[in-house]
């Protein structure tokens, strides 16, 4: 996969999180992603239509730092993940992909967004309708984990 193209969906998530919740995320390092299941607790899922190809994105938080963001955003921190907190990844996971849309649109890269859907819960998977690889990015925080998993069919 294009490296071009998943740059923008990285720089967009560590944008946001730093912008809207004062979080700062340390990249890690890339791997594909072979299995569903996801590496966190609470995950956002948004698909890309374009005239070019179409793929999904999703971001997945550990619990802990689902919480902390909440609490740095909104000044109130929930016991555990609930429909607050929900709300919340889903609209993170709509500010990412809006951003990565705009830095892909200057570079000639046009698609439009689904609505997000989050899921949560121990061992929930993500299902990317798309046939291309999954790339995943594991990101180290003060909080806890948030991992990005981007896939596109042809790039």
């Amino acid at each position: 996969m294009n490296v071009e193209f998943i740059n923008p969906f990285l720089s967009s998530l560590m944008n946001v999180l730093s912008t809207m919740a004062q979080t700062q995320l340390k990249p890690s390092k890339p791997m594909m992603k072979k299995s569903e299941v996801a590496k966190g607790d609470v995950s956002g899922l948004i698909g890309m239509v374009g005239p070019q190809t179409k793929g999904s994105l999703s971001i997945s938080f550990d619990e802990e730092l689902a919480l902390t963001i909440m609490e740095r955003m909104l000044g109130e921190r929930p016991d555990s993940i609930n429909e607050e907190v929900t709300d919340m990844v889903g609209e993170i996971t709509n500010m990412v992909a809006g951003g990565a849309k705009n830095l892909l649109g200057e570079k000639g890269y046009e698609f439009d967004m689904a609505t997000p859907i989050v899921v949560s819960g121990n061992n929930h998977t993500i299902t990317h309708k798309c046939d291309g690889p999954k790339v995943l990015m594991p990101f180290n925080s003060d909080a806890g984990l948030a991992h990005i998993e981007v896939c596109f069919d042809k790039l």
